[in-house]
């Protein structure tokens, strides 16, 4: 049981890692610290916990809608 466990939590965050692209998002996040200053992290955190939370109830019909498996 233990390898398969190992092998989900892998697989995920792969996906996530493709996802979210943490180096493609670096000149991203400093072109936004340039222009605006301050990043409050506090809000941004809170922003993307509400939206996965949301994508996490309402992902799979969104992706019917748009026709993906």
């Amino acid at each position: 049981m233990q390898p398969l466990i190992f092998k989900e939590i892998l697989s995920v965050t792969m996906i996530l890692f493709a996802i979210i692209d943490i180096l493609g998002a670096i000149p991203v996040i400093i072109e936004m610290r340039q222009r605006a200053g301050h990043i409050e992290s506090e809000k941004a955190s809170v922003a993307v916990l509400v939206l996965m939370v949301a994508f996490l109830f309402v992902g799979n019909e969104l992706l019917d809608i748009i026709g993906l498996d």
